[in-house]
């Protein structure tokens, strides 16, 4: 009888601890990471006898965790890629909503720019259509500013994430290395009695871990797990853990860069720093939000340097000349800004380096980094994006010198410079943040070209005293600049407010029949060279356009057509009380359509559509390969479940089956109490 007995009663032990782990699972079937647990039962050894071996009972050799190694690194790798094109798309999406909006963008603001200009040049002299051209152009600058404060915000709260995904991540490789030692630690672990819960939970950890940063995962003794990242360097080794950290860039103090404390040691991990979250950050950091700053900031550079200039060369209705419209593109202050010295940089730090823009039209956006290397004075300006070295040389002695870019120069200015160290170049980056109106009042607006010509001959009070013969004609001139651009002073002519310094100009021509030829002559005397050659048949430039043609430079050039009579005289003078005139207002306003960027190629609205475009085909691209990670996240998460998941009713079914053997085995234990009593009973 005790052999049925104990028969039933292995049977009863069983299959509470199949119930039991029945229901634990029914219980945790919302709980994440756990995996489903199942009762592994064996037959005890038999009782051998004569007529063979009579069974003895069962017992329950394991309770199995349901898990797939393989689906569980899968799942971590697509939680990855998720967590990155989740957080890329997410900055994207923003950038794109701000650049691209009606009233975000900058698009109406130079639409409304331009169209106030081209008002004010049908009606130069009225002062409310002047106002509104300084009115928008005011909400240019505001737009400007406006973006690049947003993109301040945004590059600000990429580093708060940066610094929250940090935290968090050091959390859980704490948690890890805390789970590894009680794993290691659990009774029965040698015989292969795992702790199931802890091992579930470390999986959830690792699995959290992976939606912030690319990682592997090694199994090692005792059951426990090492991680480190993509390329190799250990983030968990045992019952130890190393712990992340960011910190200002040496390089560019406007970023944070991440390193890893680690056994008492600093190594910056910045590019190992891959996929999750915080890869998907520094992936928009890198792709999207500097070059944004870059390209807004060229715009900006286009904008101020060709109103600036086409301003430059008009006439006030006070009778001055324009001056800068926008803030000055090369203020010294802004030229320096422009340098960003590497904090790591060897002592005494006095090095002074200066960016000019010289060619707003050729400037291409992005960021160089200047090295030297040698005693100080080799150098090398390597390309931020790219890597590649596109200047290299050596500063004379002393080290005053130029290093000539396309669009711009980088001036050493003086200071010592030593083996090791760096200078970032940013060129157009903090431009939209600089940029601003110089003009403040309506009669300061230059829309009328200083220099006009006439024909005949003229008194020194202006009137009429001989009259041209000739079928010649001249036109009212463009002109070229005031400044020289060599020494940016007033060229000669222009020095003095209000008149030609150098003037009246006359052109007079010499018809002999045969040959036509014209000498120009200012209040000095004769310009050389003298009796140049005229043809009829053609469009005749006068003055040049080459500052190296001494005489023949003045900063502006005229037309004539038709034959002049010998005598013919036109006269080139200061354009007095040309407050009607709305010869430079027309040219300002020209160019909101003229071409003044990449080379002549795009104009103010197609750079900034450029701009655009470049943010929105990646947010529409993240956008694609996000939802293609959610795919391929979801259909690994349901390979896990399909192995590790909870089915209710799969697990109700078990509850059934398990409650009847149950039962069953207590009905044997039953039946043998009621033999050991019968047989009881036989003997009294």
């Amino acid at each position: 009888m005790a052999g049925l007995i104990g028969i039933g009663l292995t049977g009863v032990l069983g299959h509470q601890a199949a119930l039991n782990t029945t229901g634990n699972n029914i219980t945790n079937a919302n709980t994440p990471g756990y995996s489903r647990q199942e009762v592994q039962f064996e037959t005890q050894a038999g009782q051998r006898t004569g007529a063979g071996t009579i069974g003895s009972g069962v017992f329950v050799s394991n309770i199995r965790r349901m898990a797939d190694e393989y689906l569980t690194q899968q799942l971590r790798e697509d939680s990855t890629l998720n967590g990155e094109q989740q957080a890329l798309n997410s900055e994207l999406s923003r950038l794109d909503n701000l650049l691209g909006g009606e009233d975000t963008g900058l698009n109406k603001a130079l639409n409304n720019f331009f169209a106030a200009m081209q008002n004010a040049a049908e009606d130069p002299t009225s002062l409310p259509q002047r106002q509104l051209v300084l009115s928008e152009g005011q909400q240019v600058v505001n737009r400007f500013q406006g973006l690049n404060e947003e993109l301040i915000q945004q590059r600000e709260s990429i580093k708060t994430q940066m610094q929250q995904g940090v935290k968090d991540a050091n959390s859980l490789l704490t948690s890890i290395a805390e789970l590894n030692l009680a794993i290691s630690e659990s009774p029965g672990v040698a015989q292969g009695k795992m702790p199931l819960e802890l091992m579930d939970q470390r999986d959830e950890k690792l699995r959290q871990l992976s939606e912030l940063v690319s990682i592997k995962v090694t199994e090692t003794e005792g059951s426990q797990v090492n991680v480190s990242l993509a390329n190799g360097m250990a983030l968990v080794t045992g019952s130890n853990s190393a712990e992340f950290a960011t910190r200002t860039s040496a390089e560019d103090p406007s970023r944070l860069e991440f390193i890893l404390e680690s056994s008492g040691r600093t190594l910056l991990v910045d590019d190992q720093i891959k996929g999750g979250k915080l890869g998907g950050l520094r992936r928009f950091e890198q792709e999207a939000l500097r070059p944004a700053f870059d390209e807004l900031g060229r715009l900006a550079i286009a904008l101020s340097s060709s109103i600036n200039h086409q301003h430059e060369i008009g006439m006030d209705l006070e009778g001055d000349l324009g001056g800068n419209f926008f803030t000055d593109i090369n203020n010294p202050a802004v030229e320096r800004s422009r340098v960003v010295a590497n904090a790591n940089n060897a002592e005494p730090k006095n090095a002074q380096l200066a960016v000019e823009i010289t060619d707003s039209t050729e400037l291409p956006a992005g960021t160089w980094s200047l090295q030297f290397s040698g005693d100080g004075r080799n150098f090398e300006l390597i390309n931020a994006e790219s890597g590649e070295t596109v200047r290299q040389g050596r500063l004379p002695d002393p080290v005053q010198s130029e290093i000539s870019m396309d669009g711009f120069n980088i001036r050493v200015e003086g200071g010592q410079f030593n083996a090791g160290d760096k200078f970032l170049i940013q060129p157009s980056r903090n431009a939209a943040e600089y940029i601003g109106m110089n003009i403040r009042r309506e009669e300061d607006l230059a829309f009328a070209s200083p220099v006009r010509a006439r024909g005949g001959e003229y008194n020194a009070s202006g009137k009429l005293v001989k009259e041209n013969l000739g079928s010649a004609v001249i036109n009212q001139g463009k002109m070229l600049n005031v400044r020289n651009p060599n020494t940016n002073g007033l060229l000669e002519g222009f020095r003095n407010s209000g008149e030609l310094a150098n003037g009246p100009l006359t052109i007079e021509f010499t018809n002999t029949g045969s040959d036509i030829t014209y000498t120009v002559s200012d209040s000095n005397g004769p310009l050389e060279p003298q009796d140049q050659i005229y043809n009829p048949q053609e469009i005749n430039t006068i003055f040049s356009s080459d500052l190296g043609d001494g005489d023949m430079y003045q900063g502006y050039q005229f037309e004539i057509t038709g034959e002049p009579a010998d005598g013919d005289v036109f006269t080139i003078e200061y354009n007095d009380n040309g407050i009607s005139d709305n010869r430079n207002a027309e040219l300002l306003a020209a160019l909101g359509t003229q071409n003044t960027m990449n080379g002549g190629t795009q104009n103010f609205t197609e750079g900034y559509a450029g701009l655009v475009e470049d943010i929105g085909v990646k947010t529409r691209q993240s956008q694609l390969d996000k939802d293609a990670s959610s795919t391929l996240l979801e259909q690994s998460q349901n390979q896990r479940e399909s192995v590790s998941g909870v089915n209710l009713d799969e697990e109700a079914g078990k509850l059934i089956q398990y409650q009847a053997a149950y039962n069953a085995s207590s009905q044997v234990m039953s039946v043998a109490q009621d033999l050991f009593n019968t047989l009881l009973q036989s003997f009294r």
